[in-house]
């Protein structure tokens, strides 16, 4: 009886230990999870020693990761090699009429818009479509970001988003792991913080060299710095757009953008200070707005400032009588002398008509007497 509990007992841990062990095994893409259909496919193109020489000279590896493959959301999707290479359909496959891994690469991208047409339109009116219709080849099309046989959600995760951009812009890449948004994204996974499409768009992205994007530009910041919600969770303040958009350099961005967007105008937008890709914290000392480094960034425009000049800019704060005390009491006594003024006149103005129209009704009444 009691040899039966022993192996009772034996057989309920092996259970747990199974139905504990499933979700690390179910992880794993498995040969099963290609198509039926792809499986010929993979009978040649699973070989790591398959290439194809083209006429450029190029000698094109043509061995597909089966892992990578099984792990794609196409493959996920039931998608198989033939929706896309929708001309191979036997064996021997048609001469290819390609001349360059690149050429290949431009005509085959176009099968995207069978299933994915939206996205494929907004990106004919990017920098980067219009830089292929001028005819740099090496301008990013759909599978340089997506991939080809590996396609994975492009968010998950969120750090694959700036990888992928890296491909083509390393050095803006490099920068930006440094910034205070990169560093939080790559070494934390901050949600919060923005990665390369926040700013420049999806699939639609728009040249950031533009008068139009340069004068836009504090929007864009303003999406995150002027979310209380989100700011609050940093401590930091939202009045850095308010204030921004009130001070002479704001007013008069604000002014060019909702008049004459076409024209140039030398008043800085808030990555001229802060920095492009390389933005730090305003607490980092290689910050580009920290105090020691404030005047060299005004400087950029004002080649005369001296250590003082800073000084005339109240930052991001809003006066009060704790922080610039006099500006805070200038502020209040305008704020009150010019209501007062305008009451003042308006009340004068109304007096005056008062006094107007009962003259004239008096001078009525003493000539209806005569």
């Amino acid at each position: 009886m009691k040899q039966y509990w022993k192996w009772l007992v034996m057989a309920g841990l092996l259970l747990v230990l199974l139905v504990a062990a499933e979700p690390a095994f179910a992880a794993e893409p498995s040969q099963d999870a290609i198509p039926a259909a792809d499986d010929a496919c993979l009978t040649c193109h699973g070989d790591p020693a398959l290439t194809y020489r083209l006429p450029s000279g190029e000698v094109w590896g043509l061995t597909i990761d089966s892992k990578a493959h099984a792990a794609s959301i196409h493959t996920a999707k039931g998608i198989t090699c033939t929706a896309c290479h929708t001309v191979i359909s036997e064996y021997p496959h048609p001469k290819l009429a390609a001349t360059s891994i690149r050429s290949y690469q431009l005509q085959q991208y176009q099968t995207c818009k069978q299933c994915h047409n939206d996205q494929y339109q907004r990106s004919l009116d990017s920098v980067h479509a219009r830089s292929l219709a001028a005819g740099n080849t090496a301008s990013a099309i759909c599978t340089d970001c997506h991939g080809a046989h590996n396609t994975t959600p492009p968010n998950q995760p969120r750090t694959a988003i700036p990888k992928a951009c890296s491909k083509c812009h390393s050095a803006i890449y490099t920068e930006y792991s440094g910034s205070v948004h990169g560093a939080a994204l790559t070494e934390q996974s901050n949600p919060d913080v923005p990665t390369c499409i926040d700013c420049h768009g999806v699939h639609n992205q728009e040249d950031p060299r533009t008068t139009q994007f340069r004068l836009d530009s504090p929007n864009l910041c303003a999406r995150c710095h002027a979310d209380k919600a989100m700011m609050g969770k940093y401590s930091i303040s939202t009045q850095v757009f308010n204030t921004y958009v009130a001070d002479f350099h704001g007013t008069t961005v604000t002014l060019f953008e909702r008049t004459s967007p076409d024209l140039p105008t030398n008043k800085p937008v808030c990555y001229d200070c802060h920095g492009v890709h390389d933005m730090k914290s305003t607490k980092d000392p290689n910050s580009h707005v920290v105090q020691q480094n404030l005047v060299k960034t005004c400087q950029k425009c004002h080649p005369e400032a001296d250590i003082k000049f800073p000084t005339s800019w109240l930052s991001h704060y809003e006066p009060n009588f704790q922080k610039y005390p006099l500006v805070f009491l200038v502020n209040l006594f305008y704020t009150i002398l010019i209501p007062l003024v305008l009451g003042f006149m308006v009340l004068f103005v109304l007096l005056d008509i008062f006094g107007l129209l009962r003259r004239g009704r008096g001078r009525n009444h003493h000539e209806e007497r005569v």
